[in-house]
């Protein structure tokens, strides 16, 4: 497995992004199998909120995953803007995820062009990130994978009482993420809606694969969202599981969604892979 550690100058961001980039081309064979070089399957993976590029590498198993599917994985700063295209600032994150971000790396490394081979994932903010730009980018993602997602648009009670998960969660905040919040619930920003807007219209639909613990305080919001996309006949993958808003339940259910992506995969866990813990996949 080599990771390579880069950075490049965003226009998208108007800054230097980091990005750390997984390839599978040392990974163990299965007997008889030859040396896959590429173009690789890619899975674009995205942070949560208050996280960065090393959060993914930190604390979860993707480096094994990306050696069982044979798949590269690129992880973006993605700051907290909740990967949208911000009107106050000029920052375009959801450009960057669907466009920037895609094009750098596909002429960097040696990853696939194929939309059926182009992955989107995410947790918390990430997964708000994967299932936004997974609809909006359909020509370029062929699979999303969305867990323990804060669907909802706006997560403030009034203007002067904040909720208990943060002042950084008043309504400035907002504003600055998505402008004029007075009808926000009606644009793409509103998950259900944009998914509605893109079936309706006939653009490319992204496999959605969506999962959230028993026990996390989003569970109610992504059951609606399961239920809405039903109702307009989104074809999806809903999936519940113990556990909360941790890191557990995230390395547990993307490996869950990879597979509804990409099948088994062909290679088992090598007893060199396998990280000092007693949580297993």
């Amino acid at each position: 497995m080599a990771l390579f550690r880069t950075s490049f100058f965003s226009a998208c961001h108007q800054r230097l992004v980091r990005a750390n980039v997984l390839l599978p081309s040392d990974s163990p064979l299965p007997p008889g199998a030859a040396r896959d070089w590429g173009p690789y399957k890619t899975l674009y993976l995205l942070h949560g909120y208050t996280g960065n590029c090393e959060s993914w590498l930190t604390n979860s198993f993707v480096r094994r995953m990306a050696m069982q599917f044979n798949i590269a994985v690129v992880m973006p700063d993605g700051f907290n803007g909740f990967y949208v295209d911000q009107p106050k600032s000029g920052i375009l994150g959801s450009e960057f995820i669907g466009k920037e971000l895609v094009e750098f790396t596909r002429r960097t490394f040696p990853l696939s062009g194929k939309r059926e081979d182009t992955l989107l994932a995410g947790l918390s903010m990430g997964g708000y990130g994967a299932l936004y730009n997974g609809l909006r980018y359909g020509s370029v993602f062929g699979h999303s994978i969305a867990l323990s997602t804060p669907v909802k648009v706006l997560r403030y009670e009034s203007e002067h009482e904040p909720k208990d998960i943060g002042r950084e969660f008043a309504r400035g905040y907002f504003e600055a993420l998505h402008g004029n919040l007075s009808n926000v619930n009606e644009t793409d920003r509103n998950i259900a809606l944009h998914a509605k807007q893109v079936f309706e219209t006939g653009q490319p639909v992204t496999n959605l694969y969506i999962a959230c613990g028993y026990n996390d305080s989003l569970v109610p919001e992504n059951r609606e969202l399961h239920e809405n996309l039903c109702d307009i006949g989104f074809p999806h993958v809903y999936e519940e599981g113990p556990g909360t808003h941790d890191w557990p339940f995230f390395n547990d259910y993307l490996y869950k969604g990879l597979v509804s992506a990409l099948g088994e995969p062909e290679l088992a866990p090598h007893p060199f892979w396998v990280e000092k813990t007693d949580y297993v996949i």
